[in-house]
């Protein structure tokens, strides 16, 4: 029997097969199949389930998600608040158990139980807020009076952020809880002195219930939240760190309460001379304030790692100043609107992405491209928001505003490439998924082998060696290991102009050995400049260049490809009339076509005159080679079928695509061309560059088809392109890259974008990479190493050899600092040079 379920709650891939996993546990289920874009869960049994069985299994999962009979309405979500103080009020996972699902607000991760992190972006920085200085309950979005008394609105001073605010409850609570430990543990450790003197003011028994009385703030309020965790990931299954932790010290805990309240239920090797059992109040709370130091030091660690996101948003203005009507006015970002004309002053940032419409400049772009020396900029070039203008005033149009932005782009591009998985990642997650349960079976044996074989006092021992067992094994290290080198390592990235837009092309670019690219705008500046115009058979045919300029800068008014442009542009410069053009059409890879003066006009490659009918003689062939031999570009013209003159254009080689090919060949990856310029062009850029090999003539499908036969070899490839024309190749390829100063479409297609567009910055990826995963590697190595000698060590095994014990104390201590040295060995990716 099939039933169908409508289900609320879900975001993600995560959201989703945590769904299908708990409907499919419930008795009586065969199986559960949850379409996430549908929001439907396919349910099939015998005999059909009951509706309230299905919702107490989603409800006692954590009660994230709702389940609905497809005749019932879901009830609607209550619109979400605007966010309180400084931040986005988005929050995630640091160790993304659930993928890239987000939450409303701060809290525990319902998987893993730690902390949420705060997405930080450009909305919060850029909506300064105004406010009274006698009437704090006015906040106004813009200066001016208070409506009250009248006084000027100061700015508001933002909020501390949720990270602060995390960091700051978590230090007070450890104070407090290192205030009453450290009596604890005295008390305790005075057992050592001879003739204590501790016991001259009161009985051993009495002391145990002044440790219990000191015990409990620290139990109970300052580390209570790590019972909660413990509780929550249990009842959920979702063991973790903290289930071991919750065991661990709760154990030490009820054990030392139950010895007090019953001291005669214990044997005599549980006691000591003076009759009082051993309690183990120091051991519960000196692991509990360890752990919450480690929990302090890794907020402290964390905030860390996304710097560069943080650095980014510090580049967004929050104020700019428009040209209204000659005037000139003072206005917030967010209410710029596109086509308005916006006045830089020298130093100033450059409010949103536009174009320069009147004045020049240099412009500092080094915090988004990674490159130091300023750029010049003129009227026509366009200009991105948070780079800093030099020492000159110019106007520019807003072309795009708010999220639109480059600097908008890129803080959202490395938000979600910080939340992404890299396939590497899986490793963790499988290990993770048996490691709990085989800990805490491992500290069961540990209890018994010591309560067989051990001496006496044997369950003294047992009891101890177990909680240390336990309290060792922290699997957070593990998780940690991944997530936050890929989000140092992409935040690093954005900063040299590298942008990653999910964590496994970070992974797939280390493993790349081959490498395509395109030639205009990826080897090329991407800049054509027509060098001249030729007439075939000048002294018979009936057309001028003058006139065969018309034909060419008429037919290609409608065309958007670069080397159009360049044509219509100095068509222009020379003064000719541009004509209507009619029945326009762009035949991909081959050319254009249309009628001008009712002649049928074509401008092309070969392919396109063969496409037009119009026959090439030896004769242009061989003064048209000779132009393609020496590197350049040349389309042929055809009027009413008949082949009648050429245009040449020239595009410079990019400075940077030499070095930039030497360096990826010196690291075995091989650099293959593939362009639609003919073979002589293609040849002569080959040869220059020595690049490992070339193809001419290829259109977008040939492309794609070059792609999939280097996969079905083996290789890994990745591919290099600007144009509409590369979009399926790049999407076909293992790692597509994109050159920032490409089309929108090859840079959607993409998995990796070159903010300054040039090779070089694919060099810079592959050490990026390289880098990454170098980090990711020592990170699991370190982690697993960790645990694989900790755990044996915690049981016991040095004892028979050496009469070494680890304290559960000092377990707790090493424990605290695997994650703490996780994030720290992510954070040196900050300095490495790429």
């Amino acid at each position: 029997m099939e039933q169908i379920y409508k289900i609320k709650g879900m975001t993600c891939n995560g959201c989703r097969g945590h769904v299908e996993k708990t409907l499919s546990q419930v008795s009586g289920v065969l199986s559960a199949r949850v379409d996430l874009d549908a929001a439907e869960a396919t349910i099939e049994s015998e005999d059909g389930i009951a509706m309230s069985v299905l919702k107490d299994a989603l409800e006692n999962d954590g009660g994230r998600y709702q389940i609905y009979n497809q005749e019932e309405s879901i009830p609607e979500s209550k619109p979400k608040e605007e966010p309180k103080g400084q931040g986005t009020g988005v929050f995630y996972c640091p160790m993304h158990c659930e993928g890239d699902k987000e939450y409303d607000a701060p809290g525990d991760c319902p998987v893993c139980g730690m902390d949420l992190v705060e997405e930080q972006n450009l909305k919060a920085i850029q909506s300064e807020k105004w406010t009274c200085p006698m009437h704090p309950e006015v906040v106004k979005d813009e200066s001016g009076d208070c409506p009250i008394c009248g006084m000027d609105l100061v700015p508001l001073k933002p909020s501390l952020s949720a990270e602060e605010k995390t960091y700051k409850k978590l230090m007070h609570k450890f104070w407090l809880s290192l205030g009453f430990t450290l009596p604890i543990f005295i008390i305790a450790m005075s057992e050592m002195i001879p003739n204590n003197p501790l016991y001259s003011i009161l009985d051993q028994k009495y002391w145990n219930w002044v440790q219990l009385g000191l015990s409990i703030p620290v139990v109970f309020y300052a580390t209570w939240m790590f019972f909660e965790r413990a509780y929550r990931s249990i009842k959920t299954w979702n063991l973790n760190m903290f289930t071991l932790i919750g065991i661990g010290a709760g154990v030490a805990w009820l054990f030392s309460v139950f010895g007090l309240f019953f001291p005669d239920f214990f044997p005599a090797q549980f006691k000591t001379e003076m009759g009082a059992v051993h309690v183990y109040f120091e051991a519960a709370t000196v692991i509990l304030t360890l752990v919450l130091m480690g929990q302090v030091l890794e907020a402290r660690a964390h905030s860390k790692t996304n710097d560069a996101v943080k650095e980014l948003l510090k580049l967004a203005p929050n104020k700019a100043l428009r040209v209204v009507n000659g005037d000139t006015e003072e206005v917030a970002i967010d209410s710029i609107k596109k086509g308005d004309i916006l006045k830089v002053k020298p130093g100033d940032k450059i409010p949103v992405d536009g174009i320069i419409t009147e004045g020049q400049s240099t412009i500092d772009e080094s915090m988004i491209t990674g490159e130091p020396m300023p750029v010049s900029k003129a009227v026509s070039d366009t200009v991105s928001s948070g780079t800093i203008n030099g020492n000159q005033s110019f106007l520019m149009r807003a072309e795009k505003v708010g999220s639109e932005t480059l600097l908008s782009q890129i803080v959202k591009m490395v938000n979600d490439a910080s939340r992404s998985r890299a396939p590497i990642q899986k490793l963790a997650d499988t290990v993770s998924g048996y490691f709990v349960p085989t800990v805490v079976a491992i500290s069961l044996l540990t209890f018994a082998a010591w309560a067989i074989w051990g001496p006496e006092p044997a369950y003294v021992f047992a009891l101890v060696n177990a909680i240390a067992v336990l309290i060792i094994a922290c699997p957070c290290a593990l998780g940690l290991a991944t997530p936050m080198s890929i989000m140092v390592g992409v935040g690093k990235g954005a900063q040299n102009g590298v942008l990653i837009k999910n964590a496994e092309s970070l992974e797939l670019m280390d493993k790349v050995n081959v490498l395509i690219i395109d030639k205009t705008g990826t080897i090329t500046e991407g800049k054509p400049t027509v060098e001249e115009i030729g007439v075939f058979n000048a002294e018979n045919t009936e057309y001028s260049e003058v006139e065969v300029l018309q034909f060419i800068a008429s037919l290609n008014s409608s065309s958007e490809h670069p080397l159009g442009e360049a044509t219509v542009t100095y068509g222009k410069e020379k003064g000719v009339e541009i004509l209507d053009v009619k029945q326009f059409i762009a035949v991909t890879g081959k050319g254009v076509e249309g009628t001008v003066n009712d002649l049928k006009v074509a401008l092309g490659n070969a392919k396109m005159m063969d496409y037009a009918k119009a026959t090439i003689n030896k004769e242009m062939t061989k003064t048209v080679t000779a132009l393609q031999e020496q590197g350049k570009t040349v389309s042929y013209l055809s009027v009413n079928e008949k082949v009648v003159g050429y245009v040449v254009i020239s595009d410079k080689i990019k400075a940077t695509s030499a070095k930039a090919i030497q360096e990826l060949q010196a690291k075995g990856i091989a650099v293959i061309m593939l362009t639609g310029d003919n073979e002589n062009t293609a040849k002569a850029v080959a040869e220059t560059l020595q690049l490992s090999s070339y193809k001419a003539g290829m259109l977008p499908e040939n492309k794609l088809e070059e792609v999939r036969k280097l996969q079905e070899q083996g290789e890994i490839v990745a591919m290099a392109g600007d144009g509409i024309n590369d979009a399926p190749a790049l999407a076909k390829s293992n790692v597509g890259i994109a050159m920032g100063t490409g089309t929108d479409v090859a840079i959607e297609s993409a998995m990796i974008t070159l903010v300054k567009g040039d090779l070089q910055g694919i060099v810079k990826a592959r050490h990026l990479s390289d880098a990454v995963m170098k980090n990711i590697k020592q990170n699991l190595f370190f982690a697993l190493i960790y645990n694989t000698l900790g755990v044996p060590i915690a049981a016991g095994l040095l004892y028979p050899f050496f009469g070494i014990l680890l304290s559960p104390m000092i377990a707790a201590l090493a424990m605290s600092f695997s994650s703490v040295s996780v994030i720290t060995n992510a954070l040196r990716l900050k300095s490495i040079k790429i």
